[in-house]
């Protein structure tokens, strides 16, 4: 697949306007399956690029407490993947932001990777993000995806090293996702300066948008990376103002 899919595009337009990429992470079903679609259209219509819909999963060792609070939430009302890809296909038409699906590796097995491929693509999703499974293990899985158009987005951490980046880049992804796992802000200079080594060494090596994630809740915290970043990913901080009741529109245009 050409690394300049509708994500990258995405991110490239928004880099044009002078400003961040923008990608609000909500886990599908939260607030509620009723309002769900309507968050979503909401945050698109406020200046979404690109949209991460959560897959819920009883397990999830990568989740912070909030995202994992809003995902067993979820799951207690009935939200799984054929809920979500029927939803996406009813309203992906409403929308011009990119959609990725973020998901554990397990529902997406269960539900049948070919099938995920074909009715997630023909829905209108554009990627997918996989935390738990490893290059090796998604490998066999690249061609199914790259068919129906889905990309895949590799996750990388601090102690991700060098040859392991480059790995990825192999795979000319439509961006790279920088899991900011220690936070970027408060007196841990140290932590800062790991995160900034290791965002110039991702810029080294990948050739696609850098996007930024994992503990961002302000645009005050991308002063000292600015120019090291693309796009920037938040979650908790979302999902802790929707859960107040409060827009989504709203705490989008904060960012802006």
């Amino acid at each position: 697949m050409d690394n300049e899919n509708i994500l990258t595009r995405k991110i490239h337009q928004a880099l044009n306007e002078g400003r961040k990429a923008l990608i609000p992470f909500v886990p599908a079903g939260f607030p509620s399956k009723d309002r769900f679609w309507d968050v979503v259209v909401e945050l698109d219509a406020a200046g979404a690029d690109i949209i991460e819909i959560g897959v819920p999963f009883s397990d999830p060792v990568a989740d912070g407490p909030v995202v994992e609070k809003a995902s067993l939430r979820a799951l207690e009302q009935g939200v799984n993947l054929e809920w979500i890809i029927e939803g996406l296909a009813e309203n992906s038409s409403k929308m011009q932001a990119g959609i990725v699906l973020m998901g554990y590796f397990n529902p997406f097995l269960q539900f049948g990777l070919q099938d995920l491929a074909q009715k997630a693509g023909k829905a209108g999703a554009n990627g997918l993000i996989i935390p738990d499974l490893i290059l090796e293990e998604v490998l066999p899985y690249i061609d199914l995806f790259n068919d129906h158009d889905l990309a895949y987005i590799p996750l990388v951490g601090l102690n991700t090293p060098p040859e392991r980046l480059k790995d990825y880049a192999g795979l000319n992804p439509a961006f790279a996702y920088l899991v900011s796992v220690m936070g970027i802000t408060g007196t841990r200079t140290g932590e800062n300066k790991l995160l900034k080594d290791k965002l110039v060494q991702a810029r080294e090596v990948f050739n696609c948008p850098i996007a930024l994630g994992f503990g961002l809740s302000t645009k005050d915290q991308l002063e000292r990376i600015r120019d090291l970043v693309d796009a920037v990913v938040f979650g908790s901080a979302l999902i802790s103002h929707l859960d107040e009741g409060k827009s989504a529109g709203d705490f989008l245009r904060s960012w802006r």
